[in-house]
């Protein structure tokens, strides 16, 4: 049995409608529910929810405090998976990896573009391959999104294309 520890922090992942407001926001967590509707044999995943904001909202503090959530799971030595809003995931992907530099378990975190739940969404694929992912990558601090993973000292948010690419995919810039 695999054990998995799902931490979520919030972001576009975890953004619901609110009737109230008429606004897109970060509501309620809602992983455990697309996780309850996943086929996961042999994996016992436990989510851990810390934080439910947007990630242009994130601060030190906060990472901080997913950097003590990360060290108290270290001692189970099992894989970790963190949602993140993707705006300041790679940023907190740095400080995480500076922070553990003996990490002996793969870290990845991921999150989406559109909401859980809404039409297009990239959530439910996104967490289903850093589920797989964190089973197979080596120790180390990643980013998975769309079909890829990425080592965190080597991906950026590329905005135009609306998607993370290698640092070593940069458009050719012209002089």
């Amino acid at each position: 049995m695999t054990v998995i520890y799902v931490v979520t922090t919030g972001g576009t992942i975890e953004k619901a409608y609110s009737e109230q407001t008429g606004s897109v926001e970060n509501l309620n967590n809602k992983i455990e529910l697309y996780l309850q509707g996943l086929r996961l044999p042999d994996s016992e995943v436990n989510v851990v929810p810390l934080l439910n904001k947007d990630s242009l909202e994130m601060t030190d503090t906060d990472r901080e405090l997913i950097l003590a959530t990360v060290r108290g799971l270290l001692n189970e030595n099992a894989p970790i998976i963190i949602t993140h809003g993707t705006d300041t995931m790679v940023q907190t992907g740095l400080f995480l990896k500076q922070s553990l530099p003996d990490n002996k378990v793969p870290i990845v975190l991921t999150g989406a573009m559109a909401p859980l739940g809404f039409e297009a969404s990239d959530g439910l694929q996104n967490l289903t391959e850093s589920l797989l992912a964190v089973r197979l990558l080596e120790p180390g601090t990643y980013v998975a999104m769309h079909n890829q993973v990425f080592p965190i000292d080597r991906v950026e948010k590329n905005h135009a294309l609306g998607r993370f690419i290698g640092t070593d995919q940069r458009p050719a810039s012209s002089a």
